[in-house]
């Protein structure tokens, strides 16, 4: 099989020819069709999360067909359609497991980090931890759901009932949960880079009700903030735009130290909660919701080989949305 690898973090993914793994039992053999570039791919290979499996193949948003079937899995069959998230693997026995958290699991293991991803035509994968996905999208467009969707749709549980958001860093899950606030009812305010008018542009044509940068105040106080951006310096100025009462929500498994908050701006019950992966419960719930938005992705395609140009891409800022890596048929 043809896969990218990473052989050591700073260093640029290689194209290599592999065997194909065979499932263990409870997994299955899935031949890739696309998958997903996602910020945490880019925190992998550049060395910001640290003690990877090494070599690696990255890629933990994955849409590929069932092609065989390891011992006992029961609930797939060869040919269906699965979405591989992040993920992978927990041990089902913890507390964590037992109650309802198995994002916090000490034994869990993720795709495309302590697992092999999908950034190769063939991967394998738990079958208790993939999902199947609607008819509603393809491939390409289905696989930016897989984490952007996921674990944003987690960061907006997290919100409640919030109906002012403020969304920082307008990228592939800002992008989606947007569509999902706004077809709930609720306001977006979506802050991106100084001077990003072609992102801010973009929030407005999918429903935000004001889009600026991330160091302008918005026109309304804040019930909630996500941060998707891995910036801690946006921790207290989102604080600063939240009203009394509010949660600041970081979304993303990295992010840059947190500096001084003043307490006057976190007083008055503002809160600060970070999101830690996901569970199956949030996708399972997620892949209901999204065709009923219907969540349009908005991607841009590159082959398996161009891997390296779509994680510098991203790493610029040079697209909108989602980059996808295409597998050859």
């Amino acid at each position: 099989m043809k896969a990218m690898v990473l052989s050591k973090q700073g260093s640029p993914l290689t194209l290599e020819e592999l065997p194909c793994p065979s499932p263990s039992p409870g997994q299955i053999l899935i031949r890739v069709k696309a998958c997903a570039v996602c910020r945490t791919d880019l925190h992998v290979v550049d060395g910001d999360l640290k003690s990877p499996k090494l070599p690696l193949i990255p890629g933990h948003e994955v849409i590929g067909e069932v092609e065989a079937l390891g011992e006992g899995v029961t609930h797939f069959r060869t040919g269906d359609r699965v979405g591989v998230p992040w993920l992978g693997h927990t041990c089902g026995t913890c507390t964590y497991c037992k109650n309802g958290q198995e994002n916090l699991c000490d034994q869990a293991k993720f795709t495309g980090y302590t697992l092999d991803g999908g950034f190769a035509d063939h991967m394998v994968a738990d079958a208790r931890y993939c999902f199947p996905i609607p008819d509603a999208y393809d491939d390409v467009a289905a696989a930016p759901l897989m984490c952007a969707g996921l674990v944003g749709y987690r960061a907006f549980r997290m919100v409640g009932e919030a109906e002012h958001i403020g969304l920082y860093g307008f990228g592939a899950a800002a992008h989606i949960i947007t569509q999902v606030a706004v077809h709930m009812g609720r306001k977006v305010y979506a802050f991106t880079k100084e001077g990003d008018t072609h992102a801010q542009a973009f929030a407005r044509s999918l429903g935000a009700t004001w889009a600026g940068s991330s160091n302008e105040a918005p026109p309304h106080k804040l019930d909630a903030a996500i941060l998707f951006a891995p910036v801690g310096a946006l921790v207290p100025e989102a604080l600063k735009h939240t009203d009394k009462g509010g949660t600041v929500v970081c979304a993303g498994i990295h992010m840059s130290d947190i500096p001084t908050i003043p307490y006057k701006n976190l007083w008055e019950e503002r809160g600060i909660r970070s999101v830690a992966n996901l569970t199956r419960e949030d996708g399972e719930q997620f892949l209901k919701i999204a065709p009923t938005v219907p969540v349009k992705t908005s991607t841009h395609t590159y082959a398996l080989k161009d891997a390296n140009k779509a994680l510098d891409d991203l790493r610029h800022g040079r697209f909108e949305g989602a980059a996808v890596l295409v597998m050859d048929s």
